[in-house]
């Protein structure tokens, strides 16, 4: 496997951040990493960078409004030391919790191809691999949890995704769905802030 700072494997994705760095040269433009604890208890899989959020500030669902979502979200049930995130050097802690992506590198339109996404799933294998018995992973939207269901080797007709549903994956642990908490979603009434607070407290309720 690859070092992700300097990941090439995507041509299309390196063009892209070469792009968006000549435009915004203040961005990251990078490879973005998983972000939180280092031996978490639930690991939060997301879809890929925001094109102004993490592709910008270099951190997971920080410096957008799904991650005002997500980080609001976190604080309210104990997981994150604020509700906020909008820069590396905001002192964000997370707790018993890291958040990724199931790609790391923004896409054109933040739609990654399935190449893309197949050759980003040996990173994220990576980081289910760390992840002890009894622990959580919550897929925000299909993307991620076909990523997730793709780097444990488990067939995509087994586990449908379905917000709220819940899943027994190898390694003793539990797969949670759940809508993506984009503003897309969240405009057109998809997905609201009751729903994705129950599945959190769904979640603290297994954690338990």
């Amino acid at each position: 496997m690859s070092d992700l700072h300097g990941c090439q494997l995507c041509p299309r994705l390196s063009h892209f951040r070469s792009e968006q760095k000549l435009r915004y040269p203040d961005y990251h433009c990078l490879p973005v990493a998983g972000f939180g604890a280092v031996a978490p208890r639930l690991l939060i899989v997301g879809l890929a960078p925001g094109l102004h959020g993490a592709n910008a500030t270099g951190r997971p669902f920080t410096g957008d409004a799904s991650g005002d979502v997500l980080y609001q979200t976190l604080h309210r049930f104990g997981f994150a030391s604020n509700a906020r995130s909008h820069s590396q050097g905001d002192g964000m802690r997370l707790y018993q919790c890291r958040i990724t992506n199931a790609v790391k590198c923004v896409p054109p339109q933040n739609r990654p191809s399935g190449a893309e996404i197949r050759n980003c799933n040996p990173y994220l294998r990576d980081e289910i691999s760390r992840l002890k018995a009894g622990s959580i992973v919550l897929t925000l939207g299909t993307i991620a949890h076909r990523a997730v269901l793709q780097a444990l080797g488990l067939r995509q007709a087994e586990m449908r995704f379905r917000h709220g549903a819940e899943h027994r994956i190898p390694g003793e642990l539990q797969l949670i769905d759940s809508y993506h908490c984009s503003r897309y979603n969240f405009n057109t009434g998809r997905l609201n802030r009751i729903m994705f607070e129950r599945v959190f407290e769904r979640i603290v309720e297994l954690m338990r």
